[in-house]
């Protein structure tokens, strides 16, 4: 159970950070600071301290709302961030 969770939240993270901002960020950092081991100490530290606070608010929120409504939020969440991203407004 714990390798079927690791390597889907894994397969998860990876596909959903590929090509993104921070991806596009961190490659213009190594571009402009040419220290890419500094780039990369500092990016992927970033990304577990975010997954650190998102796993800490994920299993507090779970002990006081039901997990159904969490998945429901965190959908409707992602369609007003998308249609905001699609007028420009974020």
């Amino acid at each position: 159970m714990f390798w079927q969770t690791f390597l889907s939240t894994f397969g998860l993270v990876f596909l959903a950070e590929l090509g993104d901002k921070t991806q596009l960020a961190t490659m213009l950092l190594v571009a402009q600071e040419k220290s890419p081991l500094a780039v990369f100490a500092g990016s992927a530290s970033a990304l577990v301290v975010s997954s650190f606070v998102g796993v800490v608010a994920g299993a507090a929120l779970a002990k006081v709302v039901p997990p159904a409504y969490l998945q429901n939020g965190a959908a409707v969440a992602f369609i007003i961030l998308g249609v905001l991203m699609l007028f420009g407004k974020l």
